[in-house]
Parts: C-alpha cells; structure tokens; sequence
C-alpha cells in the first residue's frame, strides 16, 4: 500500500481552507441570529411575568427586582414571579426597563450594549 503524496495533502488542504472560509461567515451570522432570538424569547417571558406581577400589585414593578424580591413588603405580592434572579440579555448586559406604574418599556441594546445600532447591534424591544 502506497500513502498520499504531499501534493494531494496539500490540495485537500486547500480545498478544506476554501470551504471554511466560504462557511465560517454564515455560521457566525446565525449565532447572532441566535442571540437576538434568545433575547426575544427572554423578554417574553420577563413580560409574562410583569403582566402576572401587575394583576396582583395592580401596577408594573418600578424595577425588575420587584419580580423576584417583595422590596415594598404589600401583602398582594403573590411571587416570586420569576425562578431564579433577573436574567441578563444573552451578551451579559442587563435589561433597559422603565415603568410608569400603568405601562412599561423593556428592551436589550443588542451586541454593542449601547443604544441604537444597527444588524446584531440593533436594539431589540419587547412587543
């Protein structure tokens, strides 16, 4: 039995360079994608739970601790309304939340942590 030549390493190397650099930008447009949906996905369920906050409190918490922690002592809080702590939106930055007490705004400033942006930097805002 003979083994491969330098010359058909070489090429299958080649080939094999070729095809991860035509790859390897689409893998990681999708893991940003990932990320804005995970995102999405949190802030749904954060708002499941302001919403479940709301019909015992009868107001939105002035802050997204209010979830977990009954830092006002009412007796109508029924929670905690959420399992574990406040997430962090999934690039480690906190939620942008405000609450006027009747209604809230709850958004992540994306991958770039600040606000605007744009592609995987865009703010993404709870619907």
């Amino acid at each position: 039995m003979q083994g491969f030549t330098i010359i058909e390493l070489l090429i299958v190397m080649a080939i094999l360079g070729m095809l991860a650099v035509m790859v390897a930008p689409n893998l990681f447009n999708q893991a940003a994608g990932a990320r804005q949906d995970a995102a999405r996905s949190q802030m749904s369920s954060l708002g499941s739970a302001l919403d479940a906050y709301r019909l015992d409190m009868g107001q939105y918490p002035d802050e997204l601790e209010g979830l977990v922690d009954n830092d006002n002592n009412r007796d109508a809080w029924n929670g905690p309304y959420l399992r574990g702590d406040v997430p962090l939106d999934p690039w480690g930055n906190e939620y942008q939340y405000e609450s006027s007490g009747r209604n809230y705004s709850l958004m992540s400033y994306g991958a770039d942590g600040s606000e605007g942006g744009e592609d995987t930097d865009a703010d993404i805002r709870a619907q």
